[in-house]
């Protein structure tokens, strides 16, 4: 019986605890994999081509942008970074369910992409991981003792727009609890598979 992946969007602000979640989430589903970027920037030492990320020089990613080949892209400190429509379909469409951990400026980009084509909506699906309270979030990122009061601020005035985002998103995850958020977390990504939307069309003629 052939069926599609999926293509996960994940988006939480930051001190949600998305990174605990996501380890933990795939140490239960190993087969869930990680959609690789493209950036414009050089390589770090250690990093891989078409591993870390698909190193693209400004001209490349320039011919991507004006093909429409990006589901999402952002620039960030002068370095241009973007998610290939190709990376996605190719896995999606051989079974594989594809993570995409992604900010909400990005979200969005996918949302009005999957909003023109419907093939896309039917293989896509938007989730928010959110804290039990902004107070908890700050406390979260206080608790961190590695940014500045400063840097603390800037956080939690761009987590407060994020999570005015949430009802933009399929589905809401709350880390109050971190066991039982990836409890759900991991139930609800293999809820996707069980969607008519991924099974073969051919399956019952």
């Amino acid at each position: 019986m052939k069926k599609l992946g999926t293509a996960i969007v994940l988006s939480g602000p930051s001190g949600v605890g998305k990174s605990t979640l996501v380890g933990l989430v795939r140490r239960a589903m190993p087969e869930l994999e990680f959609s690789v970027s493209c950036t414009t920037r050089p390589p770090r030492t250690g990093e891989v081509d078409h591993v870390h990320y698909h190193f693209l020089s400004d001209e490349a990613f320039t011919r991507h942008l004006d093909a429409g080949d990006f589901l999402e892209h952002a620039g960030i400190f002068a370095r241009r970074y973007g998610t290939l429509k190709s990376e996605v379909l190719h896995r999606v469409s051989r079974g594989i369910d594809v993570l995409l951990d992604i900010d909400v400026q990005g979200a969005m980009q996918i949302k009005k992409v999957c909003e023109a084509d419907p093939a896309f909506r039917a293989i896509t699906e938007f989730v928010f991981i959110g804290p039990p309270s902004v107070d908890v979030l700050e406390k979260r990122l206080r608790g961190r003792a590695t940014d500045s009061e400063e840097q603390i601020r800037l956080r939690l005035a761009g987590a407060r727009r994020e999570l005015s985002f949430w009802k933009e998103y399929g589905y809401l995850v709350i880390n109050d609890d971190l066991d039982r958020a990836a409890g759900d977390l991991t139930a609800l990504f293999r809820s996707f598979k069980l969607k008519s939307s991924r099974q073969d069309q051919e399956l019952f003629s």
